[in-house]
């Protein structure tokens, strides 16, 4: 995290900087404070290793995520076999090495922060 703040910032994730599409949902990044924030959107029947593999070219997501859950419900397997759901309210920490899907009918929206600086950007 940013720990040298010299200005004051303000970015609207609806006005995002960038926006990476992938199948069944998207990315909107934006940069502030040296921190790379964003807000994912999953729709259901969204899978990483069916959406978002083709693009990463990785045998699993390779992208290291702390974020909170707005709303959904996520599971995520480790590489290792660990298994984690997440749902709305949740704070996350998932470190690289893992594949992720939509639980249920409800679109998953999430926010991002920090390392997802090539998260769905073709290699």
């Amino acid at each position: 995290m940013a720990t040298n703040i010299t200005t004051a910032e303000r970015k609207n994730l609806s006005q995002p900087e960038e926006t990476r599409p992938f199948s069944k949902g998207r990315l909107e990044v934006v940069n502030i404070a040296g921190v790379t924030m964003a807000r994912a959107t999953f729709e259901p029947g969204w899978k990483w290793s069916e959406c978002v593999k083709p693009i990463a070219k990785t045998d699993s997501c390779q992208a290291a995520h702390v974020g909170y859950m707005i709303s959904g419900k996520m599971d995520v397997v480790m590489d290792d076999g660990q298994r984690l759901t997440f749902e709305s309210g949740d704070a996350m920490s998932i470190p690289p090495g893992h594949d992720a899907w939509i639980v249920g009918d409800e679109p998953c929206v999430l926010i991002d922060i920090g390392a997802i600086g090539n998260y769905a950007k073709p290699t």
